[in-house]
């Protein structure tokens, strides 16, 4: 079935193209008024209040209306004739004559749930052949109740097919008065319509596909005096006359017990017909419409009874007893499937697929012949019984720690449970499966649903009888219990019947036997083999690798599919989630809404759910629903729009307080389904059977609870109550009282629920948004009267579409979920339930992976910002080096930055909106928006910061500068005077180097150095007594002040009464001032750590300000010392806000310390500054060129050329710096996603490596690891021997700089030429075009004056900068990059990007915290942590040797406990670990219980060198388990890429394969 138009407003049918699709629709509800639907056409409608009144005001007619009216004499109107409308039941055998075999066996099945009479012989309207449709009466069952002639009641459940039962053949000669079918509808049920005859509603004169139908219909007694007749009897009525359908009347006649002919006057051939029947020996009743006589026995089995005139009550009676004396004196039954030997008849299962559906099921039976009902599963299913049971219970151990090693423990289980697999895996395929499994792979579409529903019907038939009979005994067994404890019998004797139940409760478990168990054994087979990660037997089985697809095409095709299974109380994850990603491939990523039922056993679920939806659900009272199923509804594209998905996913579930649970299910077992079930849906239904207080509160205490631990895991389902089998619906007033009390207990079973959750919530609707006005519906009873012959209550019917209706119109609020998400949350659910605890396992495996794509994005967003900061820095940069600016404005750089900030703002909004997962992703909006803001903010800070500083420099710089061109203008003349000395001589190089190094000598001292250490001595001099900072100099502590064994020389306690003053009460204090007023505290050992902390927590400060803030670059001026010691002392201010009483001794020694490591980096700042300012060689270049005879053209163009040289590199390199970094971002595996995958990359390097001081590196200092990896990768990258694409993006840049000096010459040329200008414009329009390219400034000492030919300029400049092009080109394809040519290097910038991060680390093992974003909301977390045993400080040595080998993920799933401070002895269970204080408050660890073998191979693999470094041993309670020893470096580099780890990494993007990039490309 579908969700169509009609499934949202169901109405009369206004065209007769709507008759079909509105029949088949209440058809589907139950609602037996389907076979009334008729349209009208309304010809001259008529104002019913103007007929009632328009002759109010008129004048009295004459006499002729009055004969008009008596005698129906015709008067003048105007008015055309009704057109007659198409016959009801011509609606109802033309959809049935254009259905499908499948729509057929629906509506038959439907039309006996009405109770109505079924088409048994059908003549086709086209070949007149006749046609026995018993494949639509296959999954019609009938009960009823037989009273033998002593009196004894038997109850009796058959398939309709096969009850052998007497039958009445009702025919007609002729046309007659009476209706037949009225009369038969009498023998039956007097209240309801079992047969359409001449005076039901709609029906009409003509008809055209219903004469020489005939139709069936049973009597089922309910075993009451009020019964009709003791036994069940079939009816069968053939419409139309019987003359003209002889064939019929042989078939039927020949079969049937008694015959009944109804006739009036007869003609030869009704005659004849008539005459064969009287001497056939099959009983024959003559039922004469013209004649009125008592019924009357003409002889032995031969009646004759009168209509006309007579009582129809009378009627009836008498017919019920002839029928009754005509039954009690043939013994001949009547059975629908012997109806398939008459050969003047077509079978509809003798042929096409069906046929060979048939045959392969048939195969299958055949292997089932003659077995043991009770033992066949055990022999031909054998995965899913004691094997599969065994491996649930160790996985549930598995969750539910104990002992003293539980990773021990946990190894020990885990190998268990692979044994578990191993048997599963050598039982292999039955014959029974192989057959299953070749026929599903084999059989067409059709042949293989045919297939599917004859292996049901067939195995039903195997064990119905064998079920009757143990349910009799179950409940013959239980009445002696309950019997037993009445009387208070000895226990011993009441356990002997109490174990009589169970075996004969557990008998019943395995005599059942249907197409889900075979499913079943299809996913433990998968399940099996799928865990089975090592061997590699049967991996190319196709058999095996097909399954989950076989069963995905199933599901598709609307079969239901098991999800939980019901006898384990089990979710067969692997299974389940192998056969949605075989949906998924088959459907692409559709989404779903999920509607999940939950309620008591027996209050009417399944019927509920298939009667909105037209699902397979089982229903009948002996297959109440075990476990949970799965069903797919699809939504026809016309109302994919309105309800924005694809389908609804309908999961049904087993009753609460199943009565064949006890024993073995308790409330927990509820509180689980309930839980699993609630947090499945979109929305749930809870349904309430009656008005019962007690049962009501047993059901709603359960929902209560499961909907307040969705809200404590911040997952949001709706929900709707239904109450079934309420007496008066109708009564407003009655309803309201009901919402009212039902509110009323909703409010408490929350406080109670709320106690037990340790929630604070006060009233129901706080947990979920709930309205009582609207999501509560009240259902009539389904039945219209006492069953078995009862029909259901249209009422009820009603109730159902109202629902539907309101389910659909909620659900359009909704956008569902998507395939992916719903496997993810059966996982999640799962998962957690498994644990004692499951709002503290739950762990939202979905949310997770959309945070951790959102990380991924928001790094894009921040690298798009963070590259296009770092371009526009350059351009200014460049400019202020060049002279070209004297202000860094904030303004301007908002400006340049302003279309890279829309993009981006762009990209998140489309991503937060567009997005598929847009409902997890609006929680995070908000925060994210403003980290980006903020990331944004700050970068425009600091780089203004850093420009300002540049600035500051370059203003510093500017006397020198000019010192410098004064000197450059006197070294100008000097080489001018020389080289007409040297005119007329001749000398080698060596003589000229010798004389111009006398003349540089003469022009340049060397320039003023600054040294450092007098910097920091002079600045501290300013704040504190010279000769203390001499005196602590020479002293020397402070070379080693991080690491001083005693501070009580530099730092004290304040006096008590000014720690805390109120502390101690006013007469303590009084006293300790008179007795401690010139005393101070010693330090103790944790105020010692605490100071030795801030001391390194400073110099870290310190370290991150020389990186962050000075240019690698930058010439050292005497201000970053200032800045040092400012800070140094707001930091020793916050020290003096506590405790502590800090000497001046402390601030000096401390400031000197970070002086002290600050100077040597100064000091290279300083050597790199003078080394690149260092010019002679380009003045001896020139003055060679001077001496050669060089023109002053050629030599200015020449010294250009010499300039550009070094610019074109620098600006090469700090280009190539952002396109590296952004090269390796997208490239390389370990950069291109988030901080988790990276980390992931570290890991794999580390294990490849097998260094333990690199592991221990990366556990004690992972932020200092995680910049050292990125800085060898990047350098890796860049500096391996020929890498084209490094070579690629260097020789653009080159290329690019060409082009750029290029037309920045010949525009300056063109220039000056057209402007009559100068060399000195030249030179300055020249200059002003490269600013934002490259540093290159107009100021030169050089005299211009001769400069005049330009043209030969350009050439000279184009000419050397060819070659300077050249040289630098293959400078750079023979030797690799100079990492320190770099202002700031790829690996710096990628350093950036990735560690302003959080780096908390777990408080247990050290793990960090994997969130991409410093300071971020919410707990801190990690996708796998490691074994405690790592973290040496996380408790006292002999605790945490004794828990060496345990992960956090095992301990806080055990009963075990730690101690959170070494202070105190004060001991915290570890699934309590939140209470132990803020480190642990803020962190989430969700218990996980999958291997992990990269830290287990870890341990495995430096186990003696660990030993050897913390002096403990692995031994006793932490021993490493012997399972843990298998795993090779393989394994552990392996697992990295299938645990959860990855699956939080990659999980979101793999559902986005098809989804647009939302990153920003940044325009440079």
């Amino acid at each position: 079935m579908e969700i169509n138009r009609f499934s949202l407003q169901l109405k009369k049918p206004q065209t007769e193209t709507e008759l079909v699709n509105i029949f088949l629709q209440e058809l589907l509800t139950m609602d037996y008024r389907a076979r009334y639907t008729v349209v009208r056409e309304q010809i001259a409608q008529m104002d019913q209040t103007k007929i009632s009144t328009e002759n109010e005001y008129e004048e009295e007619r004459d006499e002729g209306d009055f004969d008009a009216l008596i005698y129906g004499e015709t008067v003048v109107n105007d008015e055309k004739e009704e057109k007659s409308h198409i016959h009801p039941m011509d609606v109802q055998m033309a959809v049935f004559h254009c259905a499908d075999r499948f729509l057929q066996q629906f509506m038959v099945t439907k039309l006996s749930q009405c109770q109505y009479a079924l088409p048994l012989l059908v003549p086709n309207p086209f070949t007149q052949q006749i046609e026995f449709p018993l494949w639509t009466f296959r999954q019609i069952k009938k009960s009823w109740r037989s009273t033998d002639k002593s009196g004894k009641v038997t109850s009796k459940t058959e398939p309709i097919c096969k009850a052998e039962t007497p039958m009445v053949f009702f025919l007609r000669l002729g046309s007659v008065s009476s209706s037949k079918s009225q009369l038969m509808n009498s023998l039956i049920n007097e209240k309801h319509n079992t047969f359409f005859h001449r005076h039901c509603p709609g029906s009409s004169k003509t008809r055209h596909l219903m004469d020489g139908v005939v139709e069936i219909a049973w009597y089922c007694p309910s075993g009451k005096d009020a019964d009709h007749f003791t036994d069940c009897v079939a009816f069968c009525n053939l419409h139309g006359d019987a003359v003209t359908n002889e064939k019929q009347v042989e078939i039927l006649s020949e079969n049937a017990t008694v015959n009944v002919v109804l006739h009036c006057s007869l003609n030869e051939n009704g005659q004849s017909l008539l005459q064969r029947l009287f001497h056939s020996p099959t009983p024959l009743i003559c039922l004469l419409s013209e004649e009125n006589s008592p019924l009357k026995r003409i002889r032995t089995g031969k009646y004759r009874l009168g209509l006309k005139d007579r009582n129809h009550a009378d009627v009836s009676a008498e017919l019920r007893r002839a029928i009754r004396e005509c039954l009690s004196i043939s013994p001949r039954t009547f059975k629908l499937e012997e109806l398939v030997k008459n050969t003047q008849i077509t079978v509809d299962e003798e042929s096409g697929s069906c046929k060979k559906g048939k045959e392969a099921a048939l195969q299958i039976m055949n292997l089932l012949k003659g077995e043991d009902l009770t033992a066949i599963k055990q022999k031909h299913l054998p995965c899913q019984g004691k094997l599969w049971h065994d491996w649930c219970q160790k996985n549930k151990e598995l969750h539910q720690l104990q002992g003293t090693n539980v990773e021990a423990t946990k190894s020990n289980t885990q190998e268990q449970m692979r044994q578990v697999r191993e048997q599963q895996r050598a039982s292999g395929f039955s014959e029974l499966l192989n057959l299953f499994v070749g026929s599903l792979q084999s059989l067409l579409a059709n042949e293989k649903r045919f297939f599917l529903k004859w292996v049901g019907i067939l195995l039903d038939d195997l064990t119905s009888d064998k079920l009757s009979h143990l349910r009799l005994q179950y409940d013959e067994q239980w009445s002696v219990v309950l019997k037993f404890k009445k009387k208070h019998v000895k226990l011993e004797q009441l356990n002997i019947e109490q174990n009589k139940l169970e075996s004969i409760s557990d008998n019943l478990k395995a005599a059942t036997c249907g197409v889900e168990h075979i499913i079943r054994e299809m996913g433990q087979i998968y399940e099996a083999w799928a865990s089975d990660k090592n061997t590699k037997t049967d991996r190319n089985d196709k058999n095996l690798s097909s399954l989950p697809d076989l069963a995905a095409e199933l599901m598709i095709s609307g079969h239901p599919m098991e999800l939980m299974d019901g006898d384990a109380a089990h979710v067969p994850l692997i299974w389940v989630t192998a056969v949605l990603d075989e949906v998924i491939k088959r459907l692409g990523e559709q989404r779903v809404f999920v509607l999940s039922v939950l309620g008591l056993q027996s209050t009417g679920k399944s019927t509920m759910l298939n009667a909105m939806f037209g699902l397979q659900f089982a229903v009948s009272a002996g297959r109440c629903t075990r476990g949970a199923f799965m069903q797919l509804v699809r939504v026809t594209e016309e109302m994919m729009a309105e309800l924005k998905f694809d389908y609804i996913l309908v999961v049904d579930t087993e009753g609460l307080r199943a009565l064949e649970l006890s024993g073995r299910a308790t409330r927990h077992h509820d509180r689980e389904l309930a839980t699993f079930v609630v947090g499945l849906g979109n929305m749930t239904l809870i349904n309430i059977f009656g008005e019962n207080p007690a049962e009501m509160q047993d059901i709603l205490q359960i929902v209560v609870q499961a909907f307040l631990r969705m809200k404590k895991v911040r997952l949001s389902p709706s929900c709707m109550f239904v109450h079934q089998n309420v007496g008066d619906i109708t009564a407003e007033e009655r309803n309201m009282e009901g919402k009212r009390r039902l509110r009323e207990k909703l409010d408490e079973m929350t406080k109670l629920a709320a106690k037990e959750e340790v929630c604070d919530v006060e009233c129901f609707s706080n947990v979920i948004s709930f309205d009582v006005q609207t999501d509560v519906k009240y259902f009539a009873q389904l039945w219209e009267g006492s069953p078995p012959m009862a029909p259901p209550n249209p009422s009820y019917s009603e109730n159902i579409q109202d629902l539907k209706r309101h389910i659909l119109s909620q659900s359009s609020k909704s956008s569902g979920m998507t395939l992916s998400q719903f496997k993810t949350t059966i996982c999640d659910l799962w998962n957690a339930l498994l644990n004692e605890n499951f709002v503290f396992s739950f762990k939202n495996t979905l949310e997770i992976a959309v945070y951790r794509k959102l990380e991924t994005q928001y790094g894009k967003w921040t690298w798009s910002l963070r590259s296009a900061m770092l371009s526009i820095e350059n351009k200014l940069q460049n400019r202020i080096a060049n002279g070209k600016l004297f202000k860094a404005e904030e303004t301007e750089l908002v400006a340049s930055m302003r279309q890279t900030k829309e993009e981006v703002e762009n990209s998140m909004k489309q991503y937060f909106e567009g997005d598929r997962d847009t409902e997890i992703l609006t929680q995070w909006r908000g925060g994210f928006e403003t980290k980006s803001n903020d990331f944004y903010n700050a970068l425009v800070k600091k780089t203004k910061r850093q420009l300002d500083e540049l600035i500051s420099q370059k203003k510093a710089c500017e006397m020198r500068e000019e010192k410098k061109l004064q000197y450059e203008s006197k070294l100008f003349e000097q080489i001018k005077e020389l080289m007409l000395n040297l005119e007329s001589k001749t000398h080698d190089d060596e003589v000229l180097r010798q004389k111009f190094d006398e003349v540089w000598s003469k022009c340049f001292t060397d320039l003023e150095k600054n040294t450092v250490w007098k910097d920091v001595k002079r600045n501290l001099s300013k704040s504190h007594k010279s000769n203390l900072v001499h005196e602590q100099e020479k002293k020397g502590d402070y070379k080693n002040f991080s690491n001083l064994p005693d501070y009580s020389e530099y730092v004290i306690m304040k006096p008590l009464f000014e720690e805390d003053q109120n502390a101690q009460e006013a007469e303590k204090k009084t006293t300790q001032t008179e007795q401690r007023s010139s005393e101070h505290s010693a330090l103790t050992d944790e105020d010692q750590v605490r100071i030795k902390t801030f001391i390194k927590d400073t110099i870290q400060q310190t370290e991150k300000f020389i990186e962050e803030e000075l240019s690698a670059k930058a010439k050292y001026e005497s201000n970053y010392i200032r800045h040092l010691t400012d800070l140094v002392k707001d930091r020793v201010k916050a020290l003096k806000l506590q405790r502590y009483e800090v000497k001046e001794e402390f601030t000096v020694n401390l400031s000197l310390c970070v002086c002290h490591i600050a100077a040597d980096t100064f000091k290279e700042f300083n050597k790199v500054f003078e080394d690149s300012n260092d010019q002679k060689l380009q003045y001896y270049s020139m003055f060679k060129s001077f001496c050669k005879g060089a023109t002053s053209t050629a030599v200015f163009g020449g010294f250009i050329c010499s300039k550009l040289e070094h610019s074109i590199l620098q600006a090469v390199y700090e280009k190539a710096a952002i396109d590296l970094a952004a090269e390796i971002k997208s490239g390389a595996a370990a950069f291109n996603g988030n901080r988790s995958k990276l980390e992931r990359h570290i890991l794999r390097s580390l294990a490849e490596e097998e260094s333990l001081e690199s592991f221990m590196m990366y556990i004690n200092k992972p932020e200092k690891h995680f910049k050292q990896f990125i800085t060898d990768e990047v350098n890796k990258y860049i500096l391996q021997k020929n890498n084209q694409t490094v070579l690629g993006i260097i020789i653009g840049n080159l290329k690019l700089k060409q082009q750029c000096i290029i037309s920045a010459v010949h525009s300056a040329t063109q220039e000056v030429k057209n402007n009559s200008g100068d060399a000195n414009k030249w030179l300055k329009s020249f200059s002003d075009r490269l600013k934002d390219e490259l540093r290159f400034t107009e100021k030169s000492g050089f005299d211009l004056t001769d400069v005049t030919d330009f043209d030969t300029l350009e050439e000279v400049i184009i000419e050397g900068l060819d070659n300077i092009i050249s040289k630098l080109e293959k400078n750079f394809r023979e030797s690799p990059l100079k990492m320190e040519k770099f202002r700031e290097r790829p690996d710096e910038i990628l350093i950036k990007h990735f560690c302003r991060c959080c780096w908390v680390q777990c408080p247990f093992c050290k793990a960090v915290c994997t969130n991409t974003i410093e300071g971020h909301d919410g707990d801190h977390s990690v996708p796998f942590h490691r074994p405690v045993g790592i973290n040496q400080s996380s408790e006292s040595d002999e605790r945490h040797a004794r828990g060496s080998v345990r992960f956090c993920t095992t301990l806080v799933a055990s009963d075990d406990t730690f101690q959170p401070s070494q202070e105190s002895d004060k001991t915290v269970p570890y699934k309590q670990y939140r209470t132990a204080g803020l480190k642990y408050a803020s962190w989430s660890i969700t218990p996980d219980l999958s291997e992990q073998p990269y830290w287990q191979w870890f341990l495995c693999q430096f186990q003696t060198t660990l030993e050897e470094r913390y002096s403990l041993k692995f031994q006793g309670p932490s021993e490493i388990p012997s399972q843990w020893r298998k795993y090779t470096k393989e394994d552990a580099i392996r697992s990295l890429y299938e645990t959860d780890f990855t699956e939080c990494c990659t999980v979101a993007s793999d559902q986005q394969d098809n989804v647009e990039d939302h990153s920003v490309s940044v325009r440079l």
